[in-house]
């Protein structure tokens, strides 16, 4: 683990300081991240956004893309009508950090892939820094397992759905088990009386979500 933090660090540290901050991070990334968006383009929606105005912009797709919400450390960008990308800037220690971006497509269930970078996009084990639960972390705890309406409900969970949300104010990661969704309304509600009711959530400290 030692290691793993010094790797982060030298690789962070010689970025400077304006690199900490999530617009120099949003224009420099890489393209293949969101190849809807040129680098240039970019650059227009963080101008469009600090001015006040919509920052709205045609993209490759001949959709648009919306900046929605822009600070020093966190970024919410809508690419298309069905996909969102979402960061933050994550400290270690002297001014280090890490980038977390969570990209999210509704198919028409929200579904999530959480990814780690250094600030100027080395991606970074996300094992290391992130540990998911499993899905039975969402039955209730007082879930008769053994009952015949638990089995029947519970078999039709055959997929592992999830939406991951990261907070503006805060350092945290809240993860909602979206597989119920995917079911037909009479199926949600065999199922939903065995979930709980609240999403897992996770909060930053010093280089891991717990």
């Amino acid at each position: 683990m030692k290691r793993f933090l010094l790797t982060i660090l030298l690789c962070v540290f010689v970025w400077g300081m304006k690199a900490q901050q999530m617009d120099a991070i949003f224009v420099v990334m890489p393209d293949q991240y969101v190849p809807q968006l040129e680098n240039a383009w970019r650059k227009d929606l963080i101008d469009l956004y600090n001015t006040g105005k919509e920052a709205k912009l045609k993209n490759t797709m001949n959709g648009f893309s919306t900046l929605k919400k822009l600070t020093d450390d966190y970024l919410l960008l809508q690419v298309t009508d069905r996909s969102t990308v979402e960061m933050k800037l994550l400290p270690l220690v002297n001014d280090t950090y890490v980038v977390c971006m969570i990209t999210t497509v509704y198919g028409p269930v929200p579904d999530s892939q959480i990814e780690f970078f250094t600030t100027d996009w080395k991606p970074l084990e996300a094992a290391d820094l992130y540990t998911p639960v499993p899905a039975e972390w969402f039955i209730k705890d007082d879930a008769d397992k053994n009952s015949i309406s638990f089995t029947e409900a519970t078999t039709r969970l055959d997929m592992d759905l999830r939406k991951y949300s990261l907070s503006p104010d805060n350092q945290t990661l809240t993860v909602e088990y979206t597989t119920p969704q995917y079911l037909s309304l009479a199926e949600r509600k065999r199922v939903e009386p065995f979930l709980k009711n609240t999403p897992k959530v996770y909060t930053w400290e010093k280089f891991h979500f717990k």
